[in-house]
């Protein structure tokens, strides 16, 4: 960004890159060499390791024995403040429907234009369960949980790349109070999600995510739907 007197602020752009590293290791499913992070965040590879670097001095980044990189533990730590109290409240609720669906379930919030999976559980006998690592991201415009949120935003803000379809989509889902998908997100998964209004405004929802189809799609929608309940709840909403 300009500055006065024709300077780059090197500080906030800096700063920048390192978020987008961090969000580029998450989104990523597997440990990357720092070649490719560099690929990725547009930078020279003597850049992208100066800011590995750093990330790596305050734990948020780690490399394994070949030298690729993934998010460090100390992410973690950082990750189990944000929205606690929600957190504590959703875990017991998303465990129990998990193990009563043996599906993996998981709250999902919103943040500007995406989706971010905030905590999710798989059943405990699940025979083919799908990870849904936290963190997780996907643009709102997409997928159940998408679907579900944007059933609680009036149709003038919805975003401009919805397309008709989806439109048509959200609005079914606004009015049976669920949303499914398939195929969206992810090739050969599908996904049922609820809306989860927060006492705040924030917006959430509740979701599964799935191989197989061993429930109707109403009857998962409706546990989710008290899943949903007990979380308003227990927070207070």
């Amino acid at each position: 960004m300009p500055m006065p007197g024709g300077t780059t602020n090197a500080g906030s752009q800096t700063l920048s890159r390192g978020i987008r590293i961090l969000e580029i290791l998450a989104d990523a499913r597997e440990p990357l060499t720092i070649d490719e992070l560099s690929r990725r965040l547009d930078v020279h590879r003597s850049i992208a390791y100066r800011l590995l670097r750093t990330l790596e001095e305050h734990g948020l980044v780690g490399r394994d024995g070949n030298g690729r990189v993934a998010l460090g533990s100390r992410m973690a730590a950082l990750a189990a403040g944000v929205a606690h109290d929600l957190q504590a409240e959703a875990l017991p609720e998303l465990t129990a429907a998990a193990n009563e669906l043996g599906m993996t379930c998981f709250l999902s919030v919103l943040d500007r234009d995406e989706c971010i999976t905030l905590a999710s559980v798989e059943p405990r006998h699940g025979i083919a369960s799908v990870a849904q690592r936290p963190g997780t991201r996907h643009p709102v415009t997409v997928g159940a949980p998408g679907k579900a949120i944007l059933s609680l935003v009036p149709e003038a803000r919805w975003p401009e790349g919805l397309d008709d379809e989806h439109r048509a989509d959200v609005r079914v889902a606004r009015e049976r109070g669920w949303a499914t998908s398939h195929d969206e997100v992810i090739a050969g998964l599908r996904s049922i999600a609820v809306p989860l209004p927060l006492p705040k405004g924030e917006r959430a929802a509740v979701a599964v995510v799935y191989l197989s189809d061993p429930h109707p799609d109403a009857e998962i929608a409706h546990r989710l739907t008290q899943v949903a309940s007990a979380i308003t709840a227990a927070i207070g909403g």
